[in-house]
């Protein structure tokens, strides 16, 4: 006697259809993000060159004007007098020891509470009286464009849900300024160097800056001297930028 067996195919369960249906639909979600976000970063890295060339040709414009402003003046025989700065780079030098209590909460306002700490402040009448009251205990002075840069560059991290963030990529500068229009590291320079409208907003997204001890180091005997006096305090003008590049 032969028995035949009969071919009995084996129905896939439901749950394992279901599992196969919805890995499909993730894998086709993940595709389609991947693709929307390569787009986009493709359109953001265009929008950033165009803003960044933007950006230069306005300080190249401004330089220029500044430049022939003063040879006029002098062809004249007068004087050019430049527009007054808008914003100062302001440098803790002394730690805590002696300090009084005005002059804290002053440097507490500026965001100053460590030593080698520093941060850029709207220059108006207010803050040069608040300055002038911390002067034994910082320096500052008004940072040039390239010394904005440099510090943004090389020493900047973002304030993002309480954390210090390092500006490695725009997308941390979009995530926390986006909504002000500053989306890249062009804009926030910008913002900063001009002190535009959102200038309060783009400082305090900016972390205090922590520089190093400057190459060579303060002498003990002059650090406590006003700058005028040959010492390290006070105001400095635009000598704060050789500091800078110590310190970076």
């Amino acid at each position: 006697f032969f028995f035949f067996r009969k071919n009995i195919t084996m129905k896939t369960p439901e749950s394992v259809l279901k599992k196969q249906a919805t890995q499909a639909k993730i894998a086709e979600d993940r595709d389609a993000a991947k693709k929307a976000a390569d787009d986009k970063a493709a359109k953001d890295v265009d929008v950033w060159k165009a803003k960044a060339q933007k950006y230069e040709e306005e300080y190249a414009a401004a330089e220029k004007s500044a430049t022939d402003s003063r040879r006029q003046a002098k062809a004249q025989g007068g004087f050019f007098v430049p527009a007054e700065p808008k914003v100062a780079l302001v440098i803790r030098i002394r730690g805590t020891i002696g300090v009084s209590p005005k002059a804290k909460k002053v440097m507490r306002l500026f965001r100053l509470r460590q030593l080698h700490n520093a941060s850029f402040v709207r220059l108006n009448e207010a803050t040069i009286r608040m300055l002038r009251l911390i002067e034994p205990y910082v320096t500052y002075g008004y940072p040039s464009r390239q010394t904005i840069e440099k510090l943004i560059y090389k020493r900047g991290f973002a304030k993002l849900n309480k954390q210090r963030i390092p500006i490695a990529e725009n997308s941390v500068i979009e995530e926390g300024l986006g909504s002000l229009g500053i989306t890249c590291a062009a804009d926030l320079i910008h913002e900063i160097v001009t002190v535009g409208d959102n200038f309060k907003a783009a400082n305090n997204f900016l972390w205090p800056f922590k520089l190093n001890s400057p190459k060579g180091g303060f002498s003990r005997k002059t650090k406590l001297l006003h700058f005028m006096e040959g010492g390290e305090a006070g105001a400095r003008g635009e000598e704060i930028n050789k500091l800078v590049k110590k310190m970076i």
